[in-house]
């Protein structure tokens, strides 16, 4: 709670939002005119993409992105959210990659990348977390000491053998 780094992963979480984006409105572009859930070899910075792996990378980025700008917790819950969509996307991904039920035309480059994601964005959840200056307190007393009122722990020799 109240992590140091905690600008920084708000700022990675951004950026990953915006990547999203930006890939979303490219494989728009490249994608319009072809069916919805077509499977052809349209690529957006790298990764095969269709109109509807196109819209929903749109709509995610979007949410990350005014999530991170916003904080407030809002994004703490956005990105352990979506991290865990987006590491299930890729794992889900490599599965279906070669049946009729791959609709987002994965490839294993975009299930890669999707992991990726979702590792990003999970860390920028689990460190995103804020908290008044007594809760914040109280978790690193926990954290550090191990108990809830901030005394150490006594590590005492084992009398057993």
């Amino acid at each position: 709670m109240n992590h140091r780094l905690r600008p920084f992963y708000r700022g990675l979480a951004f950026l990953i939002g915006l990547y999203l984006l930006v890939f979303g409105i490219v494989g728009l572009i490249v994608s319009w005119g072809d069916p919805f859930f077509g499977r052809g070899d349209n690529y957006a910075l790298g990764l095969k993409t269709n109109t509807a792996f196109a819209l929903l990378s749109i709509i995610v980025g979007a949410v990350v992105a005014i999530g991170a700008l916003y904080g407030r917790n809002i994004d703490h819950f956005i990105n352990i959210v979506a991290g865990g969509v987006f590491m299930f996307a890729g794992v889900f991904g490599l599965i279906i990659i070669r049946s009729d039920l791959n609709k987002l035309n994965f490839t294993v480059a975009t299930c890669v990348v999707s992991s990726l994601v979702g590792t990003g964005l999970l860390i920028a959840g689990l460190y995103g977390k804020t908290g008044s200056r007594e809760d914040a307190r109280r978790e690193e007393s926990m954290r550090v000491a191990g108990s809830p009122k901030g005394e150490p722990r006594r590590m005492t020799p084992s009398t057993s053998s």
